[in-house]
């Protein structure tokens, strides 16, 4: 268990990233969700915490990948493979990311 930041340091509609091995980026969506799922877009090496959100998806800022944060599947080309999703929790008001989930599995 990671822990990020506090909830409320967090804004609806924004991103971190964890300097992990790899990277982690955690979403909190506009409708207050929070999504953990690795950083790095399956197309090409670019982090998908400077990506834009909108929903639950994430668009890569480099070339327009789009990938689902539920789920860490790809919705458009070019990226075909989805990326590492990851439990997220909230204790004691701060957010705690576990990354023990498979590939393009919903955790």
């Amino acid at each position: 268990m990671i822990p990020v930041c506090r909830l409320e340091d967090l804004p609806e509609g924004e991103s971190v990233r964890l300097e992990t091995t790899p990277p982690v980026a955690v979403f909190r969506t506009d409708d207050g969700e929070l999504y953990a799922i690795d950083d790095t877009c399956t197309h090409q090496d670019a982090s998908l915490s400077e990506g834009y959100l909108e929903g639950c998806l994430v668009e890569c800022p480099l070339h327009a990948a789009s990938f689902d944060l539920r789920t860490g599947r790809p919705t458009c080309l070019p990226a075909r493979r989805p990326v590492r999703t990851h439990r997220v929790t909230v204790e004691d008001g701060v957010i705690h990311v576990h990354p023990d989930a498979q590939e393009g599995t919903a955790a």
